[in-house]
């Protein structure tokens, strides 16, 4: 088989599996023929069969002879305590985190088709610039528009990932050896980003409500900062969204200092009732970036850049230099997604599975000290004595989960603390359950015992 027919197989199954887990599909439910299903999906007979054959496998599904295939009734996860959760499919990787709605591929490939025509596929296989089409700026303006905040057309720049967005506007403002502001926990991309640059980040202290404006002021004070990087909304990993009245503070202190912001939105999509951008109140200095990575698929991402007016050229000029200007192909395709509505539709489906996955956690982990939001597809879980997140990370790793641990996150020495962060988006519904039960048994177990199997509960 395929590596690429194997995937899609996978990914068709991984789809009636949330539909069963959210009780589209319930228990005695027979599922259509197999061929039936097969011209529903545009997929070949032999795909459904082995689509058929995967949620048997898992358990989800009974086939029974001459009658059909049924859904089965699937127990609910339950509570805190040391219950053996049944064995995980395969490795599962948590520190992964791309979301995936049911149907997600059937829709954004109908969305396709125009563009294989020879004509068009010809123009749109063509170079792009930095500023994109106009095509492009008119829908990343729709896209991103929040509130009473709506960015100009002709301030918006492309790029390959969001992360080449947050790496371009950084090249823009900092200079080598220059100082960049950021929260102590923050992306760790960023700090792999400021390396290779050759900048220093300044870890600056947060609370409940997010980055404190006194910390920005006292860091440029002992030395000035070039630029401030930070993540308002759903901050990853503590799942934080500044209220509106901290986000004012900290606009009125850039502000002061004259300061310029690099405000990471990536994650927004998923809480659209969060306050305006810092943008918003502060439209002179920061620097917006977005992207479509995990409102549509990771493989067919296009970065957003949204300058406020004087520094266009500025970080038009490090996207070229960088090579991290967006292609032609991944505009035409992202315009049509975000033209016919399918953007939208995703990302609706998205935040409800957020939310399921949420209300997983909360069952699977009660009793533990973990931040999460109900819009958030991660959780920061601050781990019980005597675990490390280092040693508790290996250990998951020996129960074959990947989970990240909280160093990975710390922005300067000294910053991290004993906790680890879960991605919940990646792994199937009923995968991810499993594996939160067996990492709440981990916790609870201790170092010592943890370093065996699970034992076995009735």
């Amino acid at each position: 088989m395929g590596g690429e027919e194997f995937r899609d197989f996978r990914r068709i199954a991984d789809a009636v599996a949330a539909d069963i887990a959210r009780g589209r599909l319930r228990p005695g439910d027979r599922l259509p023929p197999q061929r039936l299903f097969a011209r529903r999906r545009r997929i070949a007979p032999s795909t459904a069969s082995r689509v058929y054959g995967e949620l048997v496998r898992r358990g989800l599904v009974v086939g029974e002879v001459g009658r059909g295939t049924y859904v089965r009734a699937v127990p609910e996860p339950t509570g805190r305590a040391l219950t053996e959760p049944p064995p995980l499919p395969a490795e599962v990787n948590l520190e992964l985190n791309y979301p995936s709605a049911p149907g997600q591929s059937e829709a954004l490939s109908a969305s396709l088709g125009p563009l294989l025509r020879p004509d068009v596929f010809a123009q749109a296989t063509q170079t792009a610039a930095a500023a994109g089409t106009p095509e492009a700026r008119a829908a990343a303006s729709a896209l991103l528009a929040h509130g009473s905040w709506r960015p100009a057309p002709e301030r918006t720049l492309f790029t390959g990932t969001a992360r080449q967005a947050v790496a371009g506007a950084l090249a823009a403002l900092v200079p080598p050896g220059g100082r960049v502001g950021v929260e102590a926990l923050t992306y760790p991309v960023v700090r792999e980003i400021a390396a290779r640059l050759q900048l220093t980040l300044v870890p600056l202290a947060s609370d409940a409500h997010g980055l404190r404006p006194e910390a920005v002021a006292a860091a440029h004070r002992r030395a000035p900062l070039s630029a401030l990087y930070v993540q308002p909304t759903l901050h990853n990993p503590t799942c934080t969204t500044m209220p509106d009245e901290r986000r004012r503070e900290l606009a009125g202190t850039v502000r002061e200092l004259g300061l310029p912001v690099v405000e990471d939105r990536i994650w927004s999509f998923l809480h659209p009732d969060a306050p305006e951008p810092l943008a918003a109140y502060a439209p002179e200095l920061c620097h917006v970036v977005d992207g479509l990575s995990k409102r549509i698929a990771p493989g067919l991402s296009v970065g957003l850049l949204v300058t406020p007016g004087p520094d266009d050229e500025r970080a038009a000029a490090a996207l070229r230099s960088g090579g991290w200007t967006a292609g032609r192909f991944a505009l035409e395709a992202a315009v049509r997604w975000l033209s016919d509505g399918t953007a939208d539709r995703l990302a609706h489906a998205k935040r409800a599975d957020a939310a399921a996955r949420h209300r997983l956690v909360t069952t699977c982990l009660t009793g533990h000290d973990i931040r999460a939001d109900p819009h958030a597809y991660y959780v920061w879980w601050r781990l019980p004595e005597p675990w490390r997140g280092e040693t508790f990370t290996a250990a998951a790793a020996a129960h074959g989960i990947a989970v990240t641990p909280g160093s990975a996150f710390a922005a300067g020495a000294g910053t991290a603390p004993d906790a680890v962060r879960i991605g919940l988006a990646s792994p199937p519904y009923e995968v991810l359950g499993t594996a939160l039960r067996r990492l709440a048994w981990i916790a609870n177990a201790g170092p010592a015992a943890a370093s065996a199997s699970p034992p076995c509960f009735t």
